[in-house]
């Protein structure tokens, strides 16, 4: 009778220990039990407002698709108004983030930018052209009317048409710094996007402009700036010296959302290079 009960308990004991045992098998197996825990990118929520340079809208474009496919509780919106506004819209905090094709002036103290690739501003004249290199000495010559005959630098007779951007622009901005003609170009046309430039610049035999390197296409023709091509190579070995970085700009000392931080952090991680690359940009990361 003793040895029976002792029997007893023992199994009711195994027993219990392997109904534990079960409990905490099952703990471990349930999916659900650790999502917290395993940062789910896709629980990520909320709204990013994004604006500024019209020269970054392909490379924008490419990453707002990409960024919110990963993350679909995300929004990503984007104002193509002009590196100026988008350095204001980061100041007053009307945007998250803006986006600038140039680097901050001295008086824009109230923000940081942080550089997300680098962008050739490729010199632009038409088809029928016959120059093919031009210096950054006679860059600033003919941007300043200094230079006012296509002869002057190895061409055919005909009066030079300089074609541009509109104030705020940040490829302007680049380019006139670069050149070192900072407020000091004589343009026939300014115009609000990278498109109208090469349109305007493919429809007259005689006009010059520039472009966002990834704006280039047949229907213009890119020169060499003292003998080097704009390219992506180029612009990454620091040779081709008419280049621009385009940058994320953030208000300091101020926090982002855990959106916008998380979509910094995705174009800056090197996750997005293939469309940076795509984009006709170059990466730095």
């Amino acid at each position: 009778m003793k040895k029976n009960r002792i029997l007893a308990l023992t199994g009711a004991a195994c027993l219990s220990v392997a109904l534990l045992a079960g409990c905490g098998s099952n703990n471990n197996t349930d999916p659900s039990a650790n999502s917290a825990d395993n940062g789910d990118a896709s629980a990520l929520s909320g709204k990013v407002a994004t604006g500024g340079s019209t020269s970054m809208q392909k490379l924008m474009s490419m990453l707002q698709e990409d960024f919110m496919a990963k993350n679909n509780g995300v929004t990503v919106s984007y104002d193509p108004t002009g590196s100026g506004a988008g350095i204001t819209g980061a100041s007053d905090g009307s945007l998250d983030i803006g986006l600038s094709s140039r680097v901050l002036h001295d008086d824009e103290t109230d923000v940081e930018a942080i550089t997300v690739c680098l962008d050739g501003i490729a010199v632009v004249v038409n088809n029928a052209n016959g120059v093919e290199d031009l210096s950054l000495e006679q860059l600033a010559g003919i941007f300043s009317g200094e230079i006012t005959n296509w002869s002057e630098v190895g061409g055919s007779d005909g009066e030079i048409v300089v074609i541009g951007r509109e104030a705020g622009s940040g490829t302007r901005d680049g380019f006139e710094e670069i050149v070192g003609v900072k407020d000091n170009c004589k343009y026939a046309q300014e115009l609000t996007a990278t498109g109208a430039v090469t349109a305007a610049v493919a429809a007259n035999e005689n006009a010059i402009g520039y472009a966002s390197l990834s704006a280039v296409n047949d229907s213009v023709k890119a020169l060499t700036v003292e003998g080097v091509a704009c390219t992506e190579e180029t612009v990454k070995d620091g040779s081709y010296k008419v280049q621009r970085p385009f940058n994320f700009v953030v208000k300091k000392d101020a926090e982002l959302s855990e959106a916008a931080q998380a979509f910094v952090e995705y174009v800056t991680s090197g996750d997005a290079n293939q469309w940076i690359l795509e984009a006709g940009c170059v990466p730095i990361v």
